[in-house]
């Protein structure tokens, strides 16, 4: 008889994902889960009030999935509360932001899709934290 290993819920202590790019924001935090040619997976926990920046990338769409907490997205002129297990899909140049006005913490796995994945494809349009980008120009 083989006897099964119980699996338990991932703690604050585990180190497995220590090897995985990883930074803190003023909102939060992201790691890197997963990446590839043309793709990115990150996981993004928001701390409750805050707010991502009003931002769009020229080269990228991304796919949100609330896994815990609840947020809201805005994307364009749409404003959408996710919950756990929903998620929306923000297009290529679409202008978005990620929000959790809540009292607990938000939880995404964030999939980018596109041919350039670096954070210097972030365009801010409104910050909270004074990140706001100074070249942003009406000709792109």
């Amino acid at each position: 008889m083989t006897s099964m290993k119980k699996e338990r819920p991932l703690q604050e202590s585990d180190k497995s994902l220590r090897g995985f790019d990883s930074e803190e924001r003023p909102w939060g935090t992201w790691t890197v889960l997963a990446e590839g040619v043309g793709y990115k997976v990150k996981l993004i926990e928001v701390r409750p009030g805050h707010r991502l920046s009003l931002q769009f990338h020229h080269y990228r769409s991304e796919h949100w999935v609330v896994v815990s907490g609840r947020g809201r997205a805005i994307i364009d002129t749409k404003v959408l509360e996710l919950y756990p297990g929903e998620s929306v899909v923000v297009p290529l140049r679409s202008v978005h932001r990620l929000e959790n006005p809540w009292s607990d913490s938000l939880k995404i796995v964030e999939v980018q899709r596109g041919e350039i994945l670096s954070e210097e494809d972030i365009v801010r349009l409104e910050d909270d934290y004074q990140r706001a980008d100074a070249r942003v120009t009406g000709d792109e």
